[in-house]
């Protein structure tokens, strides 16, 4: 499931994409599509204010790009909105944050890893 944000007439919106086996885009429900938090608003706290898709400690990549750093460890306790992982995508630096309080019991990265939109990165119970 990837999060995007789309301006549309100088409105913003949220979308969520859901990927089938093959990878490819299955159409949004015009349910997944969300008005996007003002702009202004710093991105990690608009991130941390966008409810986890089910309650799943499952995080994926939301775009292509480099790991620049993994934050913490299997077994650390983390807060909701935490930034576990740095990802560099369009030369930017992108927080990767836990969508709830708990513990990572599976990190799949390591610092320096290209990923891919959607490849599974971490985990958190």
């Amino acid at each position: 499931m990837g999060k995007y944000k789309i301006t549309l007439n100088g409105k913003e919106y949220e979308m969520e994409v859901e990927l089938n086996n093959e990878g490819s885009a299955t159409k949004a429900a015009p349910a997944a599509v969300k008005e996007a938090p003002k702009a202004g608003r710093p991105a990690a706290e608009a991130a941390s204010a966008a409810p986890a898709s089910g309650g799943a400690g499952s995080v994926n990549s939301p775009m292509p790009g480099t790991i620049l750093k993994v934050n913490v460890s299997e077994g650390d306790e983390v807060k909701a909105g935490q930034a576990v992982v740095v990802l560099e995508a369009m030369k930017m630096e992108n927080d990767i944050t836990s969508p709830k309080d708990g513990k990572v019991v599976k990190i799949a990265v390591s610092q320096g890893q290209t990923v891919a939109t959607g490849q599974f990165l971490f985990e958190v119970e």
